[in-house]
């Protein structure tokens, strides 16, 4: 029997501190959504820079790389299990970096997943490159793809039209990095920002939608989602960053904080949404079953 590690109070958020491929199997439940920030396999003993010091790349143990065979393998088990959870007409997104990303993109093909689109985030403040022997790297990509390819999936193209300018949204997406106001309550290694996961969650659900990331972190997922008006479960493994997830929901019912986050993201000044009730299987649909 699954129990949650946390559950909001209105039951718009719940995290599930476990292995995404022991939690998977145990319920029967659809999302519309699912947004996925698996392995890049980075963790090698690679250095970076940031805030103006040397630091090591490595993430921890779950980050470091196999074989090719290996990481294939990793990637078939967790998009099989994650599409057995969405909706036939539901899509999900998958982050990466050249590391992991094609590996990702021939899984999809492989189990009947049709890739309709793989989004470049430019970012707008990359760290710079200590080495100075190859290009700095400032991209990511994201690959947006649906369950069936037949079935057609949710894309909020006016919205998308109208936060791009008036013009259509291109695949190419200019944002920064994570900011310092989204470490308020603490960071986690690879914690993707805010922008990004609103911007991706507007594009492809609707309000009281269900929304679930398999390899939570700290759960900006969640948070976005909740911004949004959107419902969330996350499976995180690590038990420490479960509850950071847990410190960055509550804290969004301190008055006044929720109203920071969406001033400053800009996507969201084009949304108004209804708060999620405290029953949300009678009036928005089917609850999670733990």
């Amino acid at each position: 029997m699954i129990v949650p590690f946390y559950k909001s109070d209105n039951r718009d958020f719940t995290i599930v501190n476990g292995d995404c491929f022991d939690v998977l199997p145990q319920f029967d439940f659809q999302f519309d959504m699912i947004f996925a920030d698996p392995p890049y396999f980075l963790s090698n003993g690679g250095i970076s820079y940031q805030a103006g010091k040397v630091v090591c790349v490595d993430k921890g143990d779950w980050d470091k790389g196999g074989s090719p065979e290996s990481i294939m393998e990793f990637n078939r088990k967790w998009l099989s299990l994650c599409r057995e959870k969405l909706k036939d007409n539901g899509t999900i997104w998958i982050s990466g970096t050249h590391h992991n990303i094609f590996s990702i993109a021939n899984v999809l093909t492989e189990l009947g997943y049709k890739v309709l689109n793989v989004i470049t985030w430019a970012k707008t403040n990359p760290p710079p490159n200590i080495s100075c022997r190859f290009f700095t790297y400032s991209t990511e990509f994201i690959i947006w793809a649906r369950k069936c390819p037949k079935v057609p999936h949710k894309y909020n193209y006016e919205l998308m039209k109208a936060i791009n300018n008036g013009k259509q949204m291109t695949d190419v997406w200019r944002l920064p990095a994570i900011g310092r106001w989204e470490k308020s309550c603490g960071k986690h290694p690879t914690q993707k920002p805010l922008a990004l996961l609103t911007r991706i969650i507007l594009a492809s659900t609707e309000e009281h939608d269900w929304i679930l990331d398999p390899f939570a972190g700290s759960s900006t997922t969640g948070i976005a989602a909740n911004l949004c008006g959107r419902r969330f479960l996350g499976i995180e493994q690590d038990g420490s960053f479960a509850g950071l997830s847990k410190t960055r929901r509550d804290e969004l019912n301190i008055p006044g904080v929720k109203g920071r986050y969406i001033v400053k993201l800009s996507d969201l000044s084009f949304q108004k949404f209804t708060p999620i009730a405290n029953e949300p299987e009678e009036k928005y649909g089917k609850d999670l079953p733990f």
